[in-house]
């Protein structure tokens, strides 16, 4: 139940308030979150018994009973701190009830005027919301947030399973048996029937190396020397547990993988009866990517299709949009969508001087996402690739990643954003157009300079740098 608190003195901070700063949400309610317990604040004369700020336990029938009392105080909007993931089981009841919940980011209230206290942390944040002073953190659609959780579930799936197949790598080390030296993936066809067998007691070699899949670039004969082991009775032991984890884990995916493509299929279809271009080119699957078609649920939901652009394919794509959702209205411009991602070059001035122009540091899945899809456009030979490659020629690996998955930002927003269809120009393009670029810039410095740029006809023109 909630426990009442004395009203703590504001310290005059009310009375001593310029005029000019106007109550913007007037039925405002400011919550500090905690694990055991909230702490509510409203305004004041807003509750019967003169108490402003009243603690709640963290049980959900105190939190029917926190939003019960903020409707006998007439609050209309709740702004609450992201302390962890105590504030979703409130933010969701809050936002079923009908209250306009804003969840704000920590970084904007840390500056608590006098002593820190649960007490004075909820009075700060409802007087800084009554202002206009807090701004929303980005959460998407409810139908969109249990994809998104449906999602990070899977990868979380995925990691705990690459941590037992370096287990297994771990085993066969200790038994000197060389398999990863000699096939790609373990846990491939030829990988995971040699130690299957293994397991259940083969230990020949020559035996062993028969189980080689026809694929397999390498010869039996190698793999045979490389399956002379010690087989010690604990590493097989230490071998056998790390697979039956694997094989766990990729039965839980499996289940992730059905759950996902259900939830894809309940969203609204905007294709507007166009079909599916067939891919410009083909890509091969990666080993963790989902059991099911993603290109098609994506080109259903979105309208278009995001694996057209160079460096994205449809795991990329749908994690993409599980994170950032399908209404691109929130962000005003592309610019601004980059600026959210931290992918947009910084502006830190001081005195009129540039002091840096360092990209914010962020921990968002998205910008992770199209940063290692645009270093894998080393090798492209689209546009982008040759962006990608004449930046890192010019400013190295991580400043061209960052450009170039700022890029790759820009264009999804428009693709989501406007219905747009990406083309690629191809490397040819590219190039003659910064070509002409570099021409035209050459020829105004040299007219600022007092001369002409002539072009050597018997001389073909030097290409640009790939």
């Amino acid at each position: 139940m909630p426990s009442a608190r004395p009203k703590p003195h504001r310290r005059g901070r009310a009375a001593t308030l310029p005029p000019e700063l106007r109550r913007v949400n007037l039925n405002a309610a400011g919550v500090d979150v905690g694990a055991g317990s909230h702490y509510v604040a409203v305004p004041d004369g807003r509750d019967p018994e003169g108490c402003d700020v009243r603690e709640f336990r963290a049980f959900t029938a105190d939190l029917y009973a926190l939003a019960d009392w903020l409707t006998r105080c007439d609050i209309e909007t709740v702004a609450m701190e992201s302390t962890g993931v105590y504030w979703i089981p409130l933010f969701e009841l809050l936002s079923e009830r009908g209250f306009e919940v804003r969840l704000v980011d920590p970084r904007q209230l840390k500056s608590v005027p006098g002593r820190k206290t649960d007490v004075l942390d909820c009075q700060w944040i409802q007087q800084l919301h009554t202002f206009g002073l807090l701004a929303a953190a980005f959460r998407p659609d409810d139908q969109i947030c249990v994809l998104r959780s449906d999602l990070r579930q899977r990868a979380m799936l995925v990691t705990y399973a690459s941590h037992h197949i370096q287990h297994m790598q771990k085993a066969l080390e200790q038994m000197n048996l060389k398999l990863a030296h000699v096939v790609s993936d373990i846990t491939g066809v030829t990988g995971l029937a040699i130690i299957r067998a293994i397991l259940g007691g083969q230990r020949e070699p020559r035996a062993l190396a028969t189980l080689r899949d026809p694929h397999c670039k390498t010869d039996a004969a190698t793999i045979a020397r490389a399956l002379e082991g010690t087989w010690r009775p604990e590493h097989l032991f230490e071998l056998r547990q790390a697979l039956e984890l694997v094989d766990f884990y990729h039965t839980q995916v499996a289940a992730c993988d059905q759950e996902i493509e259900a939830q894809l299929l309940r969203f609204e279809d905007k294709r507007g009866g166009l079909p599916l271009a067939d891919a410009s080119r083909p890509r091969k699957a990666r080993r963790t990517a989902p059991a099911f078609d993603a290109r098609q649920h994506l080109h259903r939901l979105t309208g278009v299709d995001l694996t057209r652009i160079d460096g994205i394919d449809a795991p990329t794509a749908l994690k993409v949009v599980a994170e950032i959702g399908l209404d691109m209205t929130r962000w005003p411009t592309e610019k601004h969508f980059a600026s959210w991602l931290s992918l947009a070059p910084g502006s830190k001035v001081s005195g009129g001087t540039p002091l840096s122009g360092r990209t914010k540091p962020s921990a968002s899945r998205v910008a992770a996402a199209l940063r290692l899809a645009a270093s894998s456009l080393y090798h492209s030979r689209s546009a982008l690739g040759a962006f990608h490659r004449r930046l890192k020629a010019r400013l190295g690996a991580p400043k061209a990643i960052t450009a170039t998955a700022h890029k790759l930002a820009r264009l999804i927003y428009r693709m989501l954003r406007f219905g747009t269809e990406y083309v690629d120009r191809g490397q040819d393009y590219y190039e003659r157009r910064y070509q002409r670029r570099v021409v035209s810039t050459l020829m105004r410095r040299a007219h600022d300079l007092g001369y002409t740029l002539v072009k050597n006809e018997d001389r073909p023109a030097a290409s640009s740098p790939a």
